[in-house]
């Protein structure tokens, strides 16, 4: 489910759709919009594998687990870390 299987394709996989997300957050946004341009993002580039809402609210579960996206003021707003600042 985080990493393809055999029954979730690698553009399905919810590593994959949360990294699709975080694309789409150049700027805070609201979730609908977040869901919106993720939606319009996967038509662009051919990504044809079906990712339901409840699907994207797990990418975005995982990845507020990771720490990689907050909530503020109902705007979804990715963190932006940097490993090689030694500072983790």
């Amino acid at each position: 489910m985080i990493t393809p299987t055999k029954g979730i394709p690698a553009d399905r996989c919810l590593l994959a759709v949360g990294a699709q997300i975080l694309m789409q957050l150049g700027e805070p946004r609201s979730v609908s919009q977040a869901w919106a341009r993720l939606r319009a993002w996967r038509l662009e580039n051919g990504h044809y594998s079906p990712v339901s809402f409840e699907w994207f609210v797990l990418a975005l579960d995982m990845l507020y687990s990771l720490g990689a996206v907050d909530l503020r003021r109902d705007l979804l707003v990715a963190r932006r870390s940097y490993a090689a600042s030694g500072q983790r």
